[in-house]
């Protein structure tokens, strides 16, 4: 496109001035007409001759005897023109008053008929050459000087752009390391960024580097996110064939003792009793094996979003009755409650949450000393109700505060059914909890542990609205 205007702006130029000086040498050519003195017998030599006209001047007359011509050479004699030189030069003025005309031997001329044939019949002109010679020039000129001034703009052209485009080259090299990294599988770390000094936001191409750094930031979390869930995944078959192992194994041997002791004696007196014992160990750990696949499958409908049935829930209430039952269980501890005049009311599944108030409970007696004072606190706190389970046990290891509420996580990493569980109450507690758009969080230190559970509280009008239509 530069190119394009430079070359037409040369042409215009050349054009527009060529014009202007032939206008000029027509100016020129009258001029010399004004100062020939033109008679019926006189010849264009001797008209040429008399005027003193520069070299170059040539004249056609009609005279009585005929049509003359000369030109004025170069050493400002008058030399005659022939007859077809003559016939040439008046057959390009035949139908318009000027017009440029070439002769051989003496170039190209710019001839006019300064008044009209009839009163005289003269026909004069000069050489163009100055005309073309200096056109020539400026289009010559002009050529050179755009032909530099593209090779300068390309140049600053091509050197602008590799600056321009450098970051978007470290984008592209970015990208290109990225996409040969295996992310398929795997444990995959990216580490591969754009530079900061080629991700300035201030620019267009700076933003598009630091967006795909946000970008890879995003992935590296998510490939991180998926190997992790992957772990758990296999630790969660893992530990599910585990525990479902141990009960399956006792079935299978109970049952192939009843039955060998009945092949045997089928009609002794301790065959039946042996039948009997390997059936009530059979039914124990069936129960123990349904109570394991009911929980992983309400872990499942909540993780989809199902499995509860919202109504009025008394938090208060609720506590009192868990706190009772934890005392029951667990009289070798101290069981405090602490709750206010005003019952705490909340939207949600009754069932679900004493089951999560249970596992907290449970959670408290199992994992401290006996003497431990636990404590079960219920209240407002600004728009959310809050339960709050606090004992002044040991404390939970730091190794296992983040997996806590992880499934099959442990504070006793045994397999006791004492204390070891099956490692899914906290699990399912939050998956509970999260269901009811709450919050289910643990502190702990030595002397201090508390798990809270925070859940929308109730409005208090939908509350007094409850009371006066019950």
């Amino acid at each position: 496109m530069v190119a394009l205007i430079l070359v037409s702006i040369g042409l215009a130029t050349g054009t527009i001035l060529g014009n202007i000086m032939m206008q000029n040498l027509d100016a020129q050519i009258r001029e010399s007409a004004s100062r020939i003195g033109v008679a019926p017998d006189v010849t264009a030599v001797d008209a040429l001759s008399g005027s003193r006209q520069e070299p170059g001047t040539l004249l056609v007359l009609g005279t009585v005897s005929g049509l003359t011509g000369a030109y004025v050479a170069d050493d400002e004699s008058v030399v005659a023109l022939d007859d077809g030189e003559i016939a040439r030069i008046l057959a390009a003025i035949e139908d318009q008053r000027g017009a440029t005309v070439s002769l051989p031997g003496l170039g190209e001329y710019r001839v006019l008929m300064p008044s009209d044939r009839s009163s005289f019949s003269a026909v004069l002109g000069k050489p163009t050459t100055e005309v073309t010679d200096t056109v020539a020039q400026i289009l010559t000129t002009v050529t050179l000087l755009t032909s530099g001034g593209l090779l300068l703009l390309s140049a600053a052209i091509a050197l602008i752009i590799r600056t321009s485009l450098r970051p978007l080259r470290a984008v592209a090299d970015t990208a290109t390391r990225v996409a040969s990294l295996p992310l398929a599988e795997g444990e995959v770390s990216i580490t591969e960024r754009v530079p900061e000094s080629e991700a300035d936001e201030h620019t267009e191409i700076g933003q598009v580097g630091a967006a795909l750094n946000t970008l890879l930031d995003h992935v590296g979390e998510s490939l991180t996110a998926r190997q992790r869930n992957e772990e758990r995944m296999r630790a969660f078959v893992a530990d599910a064939s585990h525990e479902l192992r141990t009960p399956l194994a006792s079935i299978r041997g109970y049952s192939e003792l009843s039955l060998r002791a009945l092949h045997q004696a089928p009609t002794a007196p301790e065959t039946a009793a042996n039948t009997e014992q390997a059936l009530e160990r059979i039914q124990a750990q069936s129960l123990r094996m349904t109570a394991l696949v009911e929980d992983l499958l309400l872990l499942a409908r909540l993780d989809e979003g199902k499995e509860l049935v919202v109504g009025t829930v008394d938090l208060t209430r609720l506590a009192v009755e868990e706190v009772g039952d934890a005392r029951a269980a667990g009289p070798d501890h101290t069981w405090r409650l602490e709750v206010g005049e005003e019952p705490v009311v909340i939207a949600g599944d009754a069932a679900r949450l004493h089951q999560v108030a249970a596992n907290l409970l449970a959670n408290a007696r199992v994992h401290t000393p006996a003497g431990t004072t636990v404590t079960t606190t219920v209240a407002y706190d600004g728009d959310s109700a809050v339960l709050r389970v606090h004992d002044d046990g040991p404390g939970i290891d730091p190794a296992l505060a983040n997996e806590l509420f992880e499934r099959f996580a442990r504070a006793d990493r045994s397999r006791a059914r004492r204390t070891g569980g099956t490692g899914l109450g906290l699990s399912i507690a939050r998956a509970i909890v999260d269901a009811h758009h709450g919050e289910l969080s643990v502190d702990s230190r030595p002397g201090d542990t508390t798990f809270e559970m925070r859940l929308p509280a109730r409005a208090r009008d939908e509350e007094a609205g409850s009371g006066d239509a019950g």
